[in-house]
């Protein structure tokens, strides 16, 4: 049996309805996350966000900022923070952040993403997809990238992007 065969078998069970054991639910998303597109994913991914049966879009982002290492961490805010424009840097820090900033640059870097607390990330992530609704789908891109982090959201989220990659699968 094919890796692929293995992968189709195990998003069977996440058609159709069916309530796949939770137990193997994380065994099933790295399956899926190692031969699916990752494109796939952040698909799925980005379902999770959006779906009603997780927590709120700054919710989920806040929990994973919070398992993320310093350069994940800056990673996502500069992410959420381009799509508020470049004037949201300095109100977030209130200024201070600009200030540590070499040569004008306009990103976050992994040390001062460190300082920022999971508290304020969820404001921001809440606030940036009211002010722009694409970066659901820019963070579900960014965090597909991240697999063994995406697996902490919890086995509701996870069978929703099997579900997803299931439901891209048979209309492939």
């Amino acid at each position: 049996m094919t890796l692929f065969d293995e992968v189709s078998n195990v998003l069977k069970q996440y058609s159709g309805g069916s309530k796949p054991d939770p137990a193997t639910i994380g065994q099933h998303f790295d399956q899926v996350a190692q031969a699916a597109p990752q494109g796939a994913v952040a698909d799925g991914l980005s379902s999770a966000f959006r779906s009603d049966q997780t927590p709120a879009f700054g919710t989920l982002v806040s929990n994973l900022f919070r398992q993320s290492n310093g350069e994940q961490k800056a990673g996502v805010l500069n992410h959420l923070i381009a799509s508020l424009g470049p004037g949201y840097l300095s109100h977030m820090f209130g200024g201070r952040a600009m200030a540590n900033l070499p040569g004008g640059a306009r990103t976050i870097t992994s040390e001062q993403a460190e300082s920022v607390s999971p508290e304020l990330v969820e404001q921001i992530a809440t606030h940036a997809e009211k002010a722009d609704p694409s970066i659901v789908g820019k963070a579900s891109a960014f965090y597909a990238q991240h697999p063994t982090l995406v697996k902490t959201l919890g086995g509701a989220a996870l069978s929703i992007i099997l579900a997803k990659v299931a439901e891209r699968q048979r209309a492939a």
